[in-house]
């Protein structure tokens, strides 16, 4: 399954930053982040629990960028 999340992030650098902590991510298959339309596209794993992925995606990518938001809910 794919889906995809608005975001907010304030420079390009950070939106790598955040694509490779998704990428990372227990769950997710691939991901990418287009820092010029604000938009992260996931693909998850067969058989995952999208919410509790996007809340381990969201946790991960506030380590890197504390303020940067991921509208999943």
């Amino acid at each position: 399954m794919k889906k995809t999340y608005k975001i907010e992030v304030d420079c390009a650098n950070c939106a790598a930053k955040m694509e490779d902590a998704a990428k990372k991510t227990d769950g997710v298959k691939d991901a990418s982040v287009n820092f010029m339309t604000l938009k992260m596209k996931v693909e998850f794993e067969e058989d995952a629990d999208v919410e509790k992925v996007m809340d381990s995606v969201f946790k991960a990518c506030r380590k890197i960028e504390p303020d940067c938001e991921i509208y999943y809910k």
